[in-house]
């Protein structure tokens, strides 16, 4: 089979790596990719916008079916446009990737058919917002209503920490178009895990459990990011949370998606917190976690693209996975999430050994790499548990110099 995986960064990377390991796929195809896809994929400089064409290069190509990473292309139907050309693609279409291109859309299907989730309001005007925030107190959470690419959320430990996160994206426009609605929801305490499940056609195949780290530094301080590092699985999460998990969240949200006339196909993520009350979401996304997938799908026994194939033609298919432990963390230029200078040379990744290094943002400088983004790579290690996998990683990267470089050095702390 051919396939083309659409997007450019790191989850991409390890979406295209897991089907180059599939002994059904004999071409992977990446658009637009990034420099370090070259090794498991060709790469065709398409952007991931341009929708006529990447239908186009598909069809010239005898791409048996697309795979579409990131939420932009998913918001602005991709799908759809696709579906229309008679191409097979594997993701939501733009009615059903609102479950995560809005909040307030999430929170009112999740209110509607009982799913459990944080109290919350939603506001598009300062004062009322400031109200709220002073009725109800610190700390509580300000989202951004439309997307955000993973910052939109602030978990304000003060009340001048939430007013001033109201302001920057309702008058400040921070978030821009994505910011001039936002969700104010009550603080949830517990621990946290991200559930994510392959979904065609009614029929729901859950993958194993991971938990990322949201906050850029050590200990869980710092501001909020798309995510510092990763593990699966999570020990400190039973398998009877887990169940409890998918009968009262993931199951109910396929069906109310069914329901109001949306139904979901692609990767429903379900962003999960433990509470004394039990499981509640704090978001769905449409589309794989980043970093979550590079430590999830490494763990995929089954053959990707087989399994694809037969969920995409209705078929029933199952999905294996291995016992071994993964856990990657997230090399980010200095000044991640805020502004990052690119263009800065990275160490020679040829001396990491024993580790896989997805790339995110890099680009190819004198025979190496150079940072090209914020989160530049992720690498990962498997083990026969977490603190295996972490004193693999972590021996391999304290042998290298990452001058203009951070990572956190506590991944996986909480297993």
């Amino acid at each position: 089979m051919k396939v083309l995986v659409i997007g450019r960064g790191g989850r991409e990377h390890a979406i295209v790596r897991q089907f180059s390991k599939s002994p059904s796929v004999t071409k992977v195809f990446a658009a637009p990719g990034n420099d370090g896809m070259q090794e498991d994929a060709e790469i065709a400089a398409i952007d991931e916008m341009d929708f006529a064409g990447l239908a186009d290069f598909a069809q010239q190509q005898g791409v048996d079916f697309s795979f579409v990473g990131p939420e932009q292309p998913l918001s602005e139907g991709i799908v759809d446009f696709f579906e229309a050309k008679g191409l097979r693609i594997f993701g939501p279409s733009k009615q059903a990737a609102q479950i995560e291109g809005s909040k307030a859309f999430a929170k009112e299907l999740m209110e509607k058919y009982s799913i459990p989730t944080a109290g919350y309001e939603t506001f598009t005007e300062v004062a009322p917002a400031i109200a709220f925030i002073r009725q109800h107190g610190a700390p509580i959470v300000i989202k951004a209503d439309g997307l955000a690419a993973g910052k939109g959320v602030v978990v304000a430990l003060t009340e001048e920490e939430a007013v001033s996160a109201v302001n920057d994206m309702l008058e400040g426009q921070k978030f821009g178009e994505s910011g001039s609605k936002v969700v104010i929801e009550e603080f949830l305490d517990g621990e946290e895990f991200s559930f994510m499940s392959f979904v065609q056609a009614g029929r729901i195949y859950p993958m194993v459990i991971s938990q990322d780290h949201k906050r850029a530094f050590d200990g869980d301080r710092g501001p909020n990011t798309g995510g510092m590092g990763a593990y699966s699985p999570v020990p400190q999460i039973s398998q009877e949370i887990v169940d409890e998990t998918f009968t009262k969240i993931v199951e109910p949200a396929v069906q109310a998606m069914a329901s109001e006339g949306t139904p979901f196909n692609g990767i429903l993520y379900t962003g999960v917190i433990l509470t004394k009350q039990g499981p509640k979401v704090i978001e769905f996304n449409a589309r794989f976690g980043d970093p979550e997938t590079q430590v999830v799908l490494p763990r995929m026994k089954s053959d990707f693209g087989l399994f694809m194939a037969a969920i995409l033609s209705g078929k029933p298919a199952e999905l294996e996975w291995d016992d071994q432990a993964v856990l990657g963390v997230v090399i980010a230029a200095e000044g991640y999430p805020e502004t990052v200078e690119k263009g800065t040379p990275l160490p020679d990744l040829s001396k990491l050994s024993g580790v896989e290094v997805t790339h995110a943002g890099t680009k190819r400088l004198n025979g190496g790499y150079a940072g090209n983004g914020g989160r530049v790579l992720l690498v990962s290690a498997s083990g026969p548990s977490i603190r295996g996998a972490q004193d693999k990683v972590y021996e391999q990267l304290d042998s290298l110099p990452w001058d203009g470089f951070f990572y956190r050095t506590d991944i996986g702390w909480r297993a």
